[in-house]
């Protein structure tokens, strides 16, 4: 089969709906409400939808990565944003340098764990 692949688009959850939405609006994602308990939420060519639905084992479980340019930078971005103020379950981990790349740690307010990181050699 030679079909162009576009797009990936993982469905997550949240714990409070309204707390994630804003959440992810504050950390810099575009929301397009789809239904009352469905939106897409997206960042350029980056996109997920989220969903107001908590099953604790499926969210303790979700791990997602976004590659970046420069993981130093959008540290500093992120700190910038005070998202633990605002948000006191959501947690922030700076920047770790591993063999293959950089990257820093997002918990979203219910536990969600993004990695948003950079590779070395492509």
């Amino acid at each position: 089969m030679n079909q162009k692949l576009k797009s990936i688009r993982p469905f997550v959850g949240s714990q409070n709906f309204e707390i994630s939405r804003n959440f992810y609006k504050d950390l810099g994602f575009k929301e397009i409400i789809l239904e009352p308990k469905l939106s897409l939420f997206q960042w350029n060519e980056i996109s997920f939808y989220l969903q107001d639905a908590y099953v604790k084992d499926w969210i303790d479980n979700i791990m997602l990565f976004i590659e970046v340019d420069d993981t130093d930078e959008f540290w500093n971005y992120l700190q910038s944003l005070q998202l633990t103020d605002k948000y006191p379950t959501a947690k922030l981990a700076p920047v770790k340098t591993m063999p293959w790349g950089k990257e820093c740690f997002v918990h979203d307010p219910s536990g969600i764990l993004w990695h948003f990181g950079e590779f070395f050699n492509k």
